[in-house]
């Protein structure tokens, strides 16, 4: 891998250390004390070139809409937060519809909880961020990250690392609108709208909706990415700075997949290999650098076919917010939800013979699966992991302020989501695209049914997780407001219902769906099936509980008008996934034990420094993160799948730096810098053996980052901005033994308002200003090579990096 004008784009950096910190938190309440304390407290200006000022007593960095203004058109949350010292984002393609990878200080997007206006955004199986799926930018008021730490009304079962919150635009007092069209490189074209109703009623009443549509091909093979968006806000507001707002978001994405290549791969065929644009069979020799393609024996089975490889999402949400002061010093708070997601993603590719037992069911007879009038075939079919997931909450709190100097809050956090993972077949087109993106999921018109009417499926199993949570917070100023404490306890109690309807091997992947009886049954109480000795166990019931008492504690004085030194101390808990709950055993004596693995625990310290005045914003920090029952995905050959295990403890430690410095009203810089020492403390055991990690650092995780920029109003109605990203090595397995370059990625903005249109301009946006080779998003693996007396090493692959790409954008606003 290359660095092209590495040193050129260093100097954009102007001596700078990066972003400043702002005032944004998830719920309603959160907002309203941590937003009271900044305009009591925050000196000069709260912004510098669109980077907030902050006095949490934690480290938290957070922008607002001026910064978001000037990044790409369309472009996900993470990607514009990736100035943000500490967090290391990697992103699939350019225009952020491909989703992308999220470290923080360590921790993987399973461990942070991103929330939107409050609402836990995380899958409620296994944790995971979905940044592909994210609130158009234009409709985000402000968006922050918490390092290391969670606010105390925090609705998550896994948040050990930190969060990152978003908060939406409130509509305006005065009638008017924005429209938006882009185009770009890869055939790209997007257009957004957005109006506000001003105020109406005879209360006072304002709203806006607003659309988005996107396309555009991949920047590497065959197949294209499309996302559609909706959103809306009615806003009223109360007397005595009360209000109750309602909005909806929903998100469409339809995207094909790009190809992870394996080192090997990549030094065999360089960084163009990608799927097939037609469905073909494809062996890949590393060796000779060749490439052979022949028609697949079965019609429709061509797993490397980029019309099988699919990606399609249904996201939707309905937000309410409430605020009622039930007297002067008491008020309310009320922020209750719903979610909605069908999503898919695997292999996408089954294969069944026609007599199999599973196409038979309670039958003795086999199906014409493929219409060709008899029952001698083996047919391909789409077979999809789908995930459906209906999922209501609600965060509530009582905040007291106890007199003008302590605040006392109770908050309850109540998050309650229904899990359906499905995997029903569905029919093939002649060309061998899917009939159904969604496989047979709510369309009996897709399914692929058996001779006893029963449908054929891949997985079949419900959970059900229950997240009732207790929280409170105390806020205090003494010695003339210059020290402020804020103590917080927080007690989640997480349930998950499990319901596996299939009969499984060990493995929660290993299963077999199906109608037909049982061979027989052993004396273990596993059965087995007519023409295999494979021991499946029956169909289950099982519940888990976790709970747990987080303190919390933060404390911020201020050492002069503009300085002020902070430290907090926070606790964490990460439940385990779903899928290592549905991983099950067969004891001796007859009864199934789900073992899992226990839910991971974390201290968090920080201390840190800030300097404010209305033209510099700067922060350090050092931190150090202890984990307990630290969990990690390790592959299992005699299961033949990954099942996540306790390690013992970790342990990291580093330093954040980050500034905003006005050197002219026409004039900005900003900079961070990031030092990032996290590894194992302990060996991981796998088969028996011991796979050696003590020691070595987390995977995925750069041990150093830092970035900048500057913005420069080059005359009134002209502005060019300019940032960086320097990402450090990253390690690819376990057992450090296969890494990937450090790489660079400088974007520019190039803004200009236009003389004969008011609030119109045009904006130019290049991301990878200097065609930078890289690798993005990682695969990581246990190790990549052979180690003695473990296992054979299975290859991490990796996502290729988005090449130089342009957008150009219209925007007006009335």
């Amino acid at each position: 891998m290359n660095m092209k004008h590495f040193a050129l784009a260093t100097t954009a950096l102007v001596g700078g250390l990066m972003l400043a910190n702002g005032a944004s938190a998830q719920s309603t309440a959160s907002q309203a004390t941590e937003v009271d304390q900044v305009v009591v407290t925050a000196s000069g200006q709260r912004a510098v070139s669109g980077l907030i000022a902050e006095t949490a007593p934690k480290s938290k960095s957070s922008i607002n809409q001026e910064y978001i203004d000037k990044q790409q058109a369309g472009q996900t949350i993470l990607d514009t937060l990736n100035q943000t010292p500490g967090l290391s984002f990697t992103n699939s393609d350019a225009f952020g519809s491909s989703g992308g990878n999220v470290r923080l200080r360590g921790f993987d997007g399973n461990r942070i909880s991103l929330t939107f206006d409050g609402i836990p955004l995380n899958d409620t199986g296994n944790y995971a961020i979905y940044t592909n799926q994210q609130l158009d930018g234009e409709l985000i008021s402000r968006a922050s990250v918490n390092m290391g730490t969670t606010d105390v009304d925090s609705p998550t079962a896994s948040a050990v690392g930190g969060t990152i919150n978003y908060v939406t635009l409130i509509p305006t007092a005065d009638f008017g609108g924005m429209a938006r069209a882009s185009v770009g490189s890869d055939n790209y074209r997007r257009v957004f709208g957005m109006l506000n109703s001003g105020e109406f009623g005879p209360f006072g009443t304002k709203a806006w909706v607003a659309g988005s549509y996107q396309k555009y091909d991949k920047f590497k093979g065959p197949g294209s990415l499309e996302k559609k968006q909706f959103n809306a806000r009615i806003y009223q507001n109360l007397a005595n700075g009360d209000f109750a707002s309602l909005a909806f978001h929903y998100n469409e994405n339809r995207n094909n997949n790009y190809r992870a290549v394996t080192l090997a791969e990549y030094r065999a065929f360089g960084e163009k290999l990608d799927f097939t644009e037609t469905c073909t069979t494809r062996t890949l020799n590393t060796t000779a650098a060749t490439i052979t393609e022949a028609a697949p024996a079965i019609p429709g089975n061509c797993a490397d076919f980029y019309g099988r490889q699919v990606n399609p999402s249904n996201t939707g949400n309905i937000r309410g917010q409430f605020l009622h002061h039930i007297n002067d010093s008491l008020r309310i708070t009320f922020d209750p939800s719903f979610q909605y997601t069908l999503a898919d993603g695997g292999t996408q590719l089954g294969t069944m013979s026609e007599t199999d037992g599973r196409v038979k069911g309670t039958s003795t007879v086999g199906k014409d699966l493929n219409g060709d009038g008899d029952t001698a075939d083996t047919v391909a079919f789409f077979t999809p992991s789908v995930t459906n997931t209906r999922r209501y909450g609600v965060t509530s709190s009582l905040i007291w302020d106890i007199n003008d100097s302590q605040r006392l809050r109770v908050a309850y956090t109540g998050d309650f989501g229904y899990h359906r993972q499905t995997g029903e077949y569905t029919t093939l087109n002649a060309d061998g695209t899917t009939t159904n993106v969604f496989g047979g999921k709510d369309g009996h018109g897709e399914k692929v049914f058996g001779s006893d009417g029963s449908f054929l499926r891949g997985r079949d199993r419900l959970s059900k997780a229950f997240l009732n949570q207790v929280a409170f917070e105390y806020r205090g100023e003494y010695f003339d407001d210059k020290l402020t404490v804020v103590a917080g306890l927080r007690m989640p109690y997480f349930k998950r219902e499990l319901n596996q309807f299939c009969y499984s091997q060990d493995g929660s992947s290993n299963v077999r769906c199906t109608t037909e009886a049982p061979n027989a049954t052993l004396a273990n109480g596993n059965v087995t099936f007519a023409g295999s000795s494979t021991q499946f166990i029956k169909p289950y019931q099982a519940t888990k509980k976790y709970d747990d008492v987080l303190p919390n504690i933060g404390l911020n004085y201020r050492l002069a008008d503009n300085q002020y030194l902070y430290g907090s101390y926070a606790e964490g808990l990460s439940a385990p996934r779903t899928d290592s709950l549905y991983t099950v055993k067969r004891l001796a004596d007859g009864t199934v034990s789900n073992p899992g693995v226990q839910p991971e625990t974390t201290q968090a310290f920080d201390i840190g420094y800030r300097y404010q005045t209305p033209d510099v914003v700067a922060q350090v920090a050092l931190w150090t993160n202890k984990f307990q029952n630290r969990i990690v995905s390790a592959y299992d050959d005699t299961l033949g799948i990954f099942v996540d295990r306790n390690v013992g403890d970790a342990k990291g430690y580093g330093l954040d730096a980050n500034a905003s410095w006005r050197l002219e009203e026409y004039l900005s810089v900003f900079g961070s810098f990031s030092y990032n020492h996290s590894e194992l403390k302990s060996n991981i055991p796998l088969n028996g053996q011991i796979l050696p990690t003590k020691g070595k650092f987390l995977v995925e995780t750069p041990e150093y980052t830092f970035g900048g920029g500057f913005d420069w109003n080059i005359t009134e109605a002209l502005r060019l901005s300019m940032d960086l990203k320097y990402t450090g090595e990253r390690w690819s397995t376990d057992v450090n033994d296969e890494k990937t370059p450090a790489y660079t990625i400088t974007n520019v903005s190039i803004r200009y308002d236009m003389p004969f249109a008011e609030k119109t301009y045009l904006q130019l946006n290049v991301k990878n200003l200097f065609d930078e080779d890289y690798f993005g998003n990682i695969s990581s693996r246990n190790n990549a090579v052979t180690i003695t007396g473990v296992q054979n090493g299975s290859a991490p692959t990796y996502a290729i990096g988005f090449p130089r790409t342009i957008q150009a954008s219209i925007t007006t606003r009335f």
